[in-house]
């Protein structure tokens, strides 16, 4: 049974987005998190600094384009 405090699992299409995020807005880390929603900012700092998903590259979220 998962804790309470648990929070979503981070993915690799998170991560993708997260570090397109990082690399094409003026957006921190802070905010990169309020934006997802669910995913933490120790996780978007992981995910910046290289210690997660270092394979996955930046991907723009669909969602995104104009």
């Amino acid at each position: 049974m998962p804790s309470k405090n648990s929070s979503p699992r981070l993915t690799a299409e998170t991560a993708s987005h997260i570090k397109w995020l990082w690399e094409n807005t003026p957006l921190n880390q802070a905010q990169i998190s309020a934006y997802l929603g669910a995913i933490n900012q120790g996780r978007v700092s992981e995910v910046v600094s290289g210690q997660r998903y270092t394979e996955v590259a930046p991907a723009e979220h669909p969602e995104w384009r104009s």
